[in-house]
């Protein structure tokens, strides 16, 4: 079952902290997850937990953590997809400096199976979207069906499909960019709803390391919160209070920690 802010505030979480994609950056990830228990916010983790950074298993081992100590859960993510895929055997194009990575980390690792074991049962079962409260958490890209829909709860182990392909791929048009990465559209932020704030990760959107913000003309607010980490940037997150509902997520506490 979801998580509700009744029952967040039952389990004595004063807020969420939403953290944008990790991309194996495992110090800032353990900052961001000791912060938050500190703070007794709950975490909400935006998906592509892995690839491209140092140490891709410690990552998985502190997510595994933070989920049996109920202080948080992540969203599924392509990267996360991706993994599982190729954990179970499947044919997937790996790249060296990221998918390949992982893997060799976890082959190296003297935990390998149990972290593989753990990874293909979360991965499989991770939330495609969420929605708590007036905030709605996706790792891509949002779709106003997801106000009137649960995300699948296969949507990690299953081809993905409809709801669950803009989720974590976003609006893609087949097409790259100088840099080589995919080009990708955001005309879905004009469709927000007003006093909807939706938090994605996926596309790294600033230039600056700092999340960006977007507003459409109805009030509908998007918040972008990778900002490079295991690439070169920082790992972003942003705290949400429950004691006021009414915060627009571009004035909530955003911080940051180098790689």
């Amino acid at each position: 079952m979801s998580p509700s802010i009744d029952s967040l505030r039952a389990a004595g979480f004063r807020g969420l902290r939403v953290v944008g994609d990790v991309h194996g950056d495992a110090r800032g990830f353990d900052a961001a997850i000791a912060g938050a228990e500190a703070a007794r916010l709950f975490v909400v983790q935006l998906g592509d937990l892995t690839d491209h950074g140092a140490d891709n298993p410690a990552v998985l081992r502190a997510t595994f953590a933070m989920i049996d100590a109920g202080r948080g859960l992540f969203l599924l993510g392509n990267h996360d997809h991706k993994l599982r895929r190729a954990l179970l055997g499947d044919a997937v194009r790996i790249e060296k400096a990221g998918l390949g990575r992982t893997l060799d980390q976890i082959a190296a690792a003297p935990d390998a199976a149990a972290i593989a074991a753990r990874a293909i049962e979360e991965i499989g079962r991770a939330p495609a979207w969420l929605r708590i409260g007036h905030w709605l958490f996706v790792h891509a890209a949002f779709h106003d069906a997801m106000l009137q829909h649960a995300p699948p709860p296969d949507a990690g182990s299953t081809r993905p499909e409809g709801l669950v392909g803009r989720a974590i791929f976003g609006q893609v048009t087949g097409r790259q960019g100088p840099d080589g990465f995919p080009i990708r559209l955001i005309g879905w932020v004009d469709r927000i709803p007003a006093g909807l704030t939706v938090m994605v990760g996926h596309d790294n959107r600033t230039r600056d390391g700092r999340p960006l913000t977007m507003t459409n003309a109805r009030g509908g607010c998007a918040v972008f919160l990778d900002t490079g980490a295991g690439k070169g940037g920082a790992l972003a997150w942003q705290d949400l209070p429950f004691d006021q509902p009414e915060i627009d997520a571009s004035q909530g506490q955003a911080a940051s920690m180098t790689v």
